[in-house]
């Protein structure tokens, strides 16, 4: 048997792979061509018969219409391209990813449904428009957090904000953040690391941007700290408002009818309710109660209202009298007058 039959199944698999599906299928006298102008391999009708049957009996799901001249396509893949457009589009809407990483990712996807959907897949991409992250080390931050994770390794990373004039600076002086992570979380369009973070002056499960972080970080030579025993963490997690980390508390809340998809995609259909009145039904949720989750029930405009318990509805009400002030008491023409002139 000489090389180029012990190849050509393998180029016809690519072929097929690459360039066809049900609406695309190629002929034998194609790929025939193919073979031969493109990989200098001769064949003829019976041997591309005989390795599209190898193909298939080896697992390879490949149509043939049959007639005068059989055509062949690949009926399926790992992804349709309903789930690749899907991965596509949260590729785009992610704003932890910048721009010019999306762009590849999208390419990569379009890629996993064939020539033949390719551009199809790619023609909506609309990265350029959409606000992206600037953290070019995304992917390579992502693959160390997850290589830790997997082998139960401490990471120790460096952590940045932005100040006033919209430069990077290192938190704590440039100090080192030792953390034995857990599970990465996309939480409220960011990606955070959530772990056992331990400092000189508190330890806890607590959470990180990712793309806050500063450069790849390290495994280092310390001891992993494991969950806590009895810690649910994926109760943990479903309770917090964008991840910020504050005593969870159960709080009832009296809500309008019209309401019910809101409370439902906050917090899962399994959310426990009752009719309260024919116009409003009680929500009772566990939740992190922090301005986040006040400015939530805030932009309901009285559609939702805490109800119980005291202390925070007491906390809430503290919050919006504080923010009434605060507007009172601020002179427009004052803020004007104060405000930087746009120059650095």
């Amino acid at each position: 048997m000489d090389t180029n039959a012990k190849v050509r199944p393998f180029h016809i698999a690519r072929i097929l792979y690459e360039r066809t599906d049900a609406e695309h299928p190629l002929s034998t006298v194609q790929l025939i061509d193919i073979l031969q102008k493109e990989y200098g391999i001769p064949s003829h009708r019976t041997t591309i018969t005989a390795d599209v049957e190898l193909l298939q009996s080896l697992g390879m799901d490949i149509g043939v219409i049959r007639s005068t001249q059989n055509k062949y396509y690949l009926k399926s893949r790992l992804l349709d391209v309903g789930e690749l457009r899907v991965l596509i589009d949260a590729v785009e809407a992610a704003k932890f990813i910048p721009k010019s990483q999306s762009v590849s990712l999208v390419k990569k996807l379009s890629s996993l449904g064939g020539n033949a959907e390719e551009t199809d897949l790619a023609r909506h991409v609309t990265v350029e428009r959409r606000l992206k992250g600037s953290n070019k080390k995304m992917v390579a931050i992502v693959n160390a957090i997850n290589r830790a994770i997997h082998h139960k390794k401490v990471i120790s990373f460096q952590y940045y904000s932005f100040n006033e004039k919209k430069q990077k600076v290192l938190r704590l002086d440039g100090y080192h953040y030792r953390l034995s992570p857990y599970r990465l979380v996309w939480n409220g369009d960011y990606y955070y690391v959530v772990g056992y973070y331990k400092s000189h002056k508190n330890e806890s499960v607590t959470s990180f941007r990712v793309d806050r972080i500063y450069d790849v970080p390290e495994e280092i030579d310390a001891e992993f700290i494991s969950l806590p025993a009895g810690f649910d963490l994926d109760r943990h997690l479903n309770t917090m408002y964008h991840m910020f980390r504050t005593d969870r508390k159960n709080v009832t809340l009296i809500c309008e009818n019209r309401v019910m998809d809101a409370i439902v995609d906050r917090f899962g259909e399994k959310v426990t309710t009752e009719v309260a009145n024919p116009e409003h039904f009680a929500a009772h949720v566990e939740v992190a109660v922090n301005n986040v989750f006040f400015s939530w029930i805030f932009g309901f405009l009285g559609k939702v209202v805490i109800v119980s318990p005291d202390d925070v509805r007491e906390d809430y009400e503290k919050m919006v009298g504080k923010a009434y002030e605060l507007i009172r008491n601020t002179s427009p023409a004052e803020t004007r007058k104060n405000a930087p002139d746009g120059k650095d």
